[in-house]
């Protein structure tokens, strides 16, 4: 179960998967109206996260670590998923959501993922670098 669960695949389909889900759905509505899904819906958003950043970046050793050009290619697959979802609520706010406060938040959305975005690739190649040089000088 870990091993799947911690796969980035996986966790980038619970990750970005499921802000698509609470965005494009009436689940967005529901976490307003009912206080169990306000709360799951935000340790689902703190876990999935928390995941998706561990099997990208893992700096503990992993007995079932996937490559970096896997990592990596998750990684822009999942990038380029959570800018299109940015820009669909951008254009099709979430139900009782205001045009305006839609904008601001897929631009939050947008801008803010790309800093935090950047700061994962800037650690993964970090990574990917330390191992390719510790390998050239043995």
């Amino acid at each position: 179960f870990v091993r799947f669960i911690s796969s980035p695949v996986t966790a980038s389909v619970l990750n970005v998967g499921g802000l698509w889900i609470l965005y494009t759905t009436s689940l967005y509505g529901m976490m307003h109206h009912f206080f169990f899904v306000h709360v799951a819906v935000h340790i689902h958003v703190f876990l999935a996260g928390y995941l998706f950043t561990v099997s990208m970046i893992s700096i503990d050793p992993s007995p079932h670590q996937k490559s970096f050009t896997h990592r990596a290619s998750v990684l822009i697959i999942a990038l380029a998923a959570h800018g299109i979802l940015s820009k669909y609520v951008y254009a099709h706010p979430p139900i009782h959501v205001s045009a305006e406060g839609a904008q601001q938040g897929a631009m939050l959305m947008y801008y803010g993922g790309d800093l935090i975005d950047l700061c994962l690739i800037v650690l993964l190649c970090y990574e990917w670098f330390k191992r390719v040089q510790k390998v050239s000088l043995t």
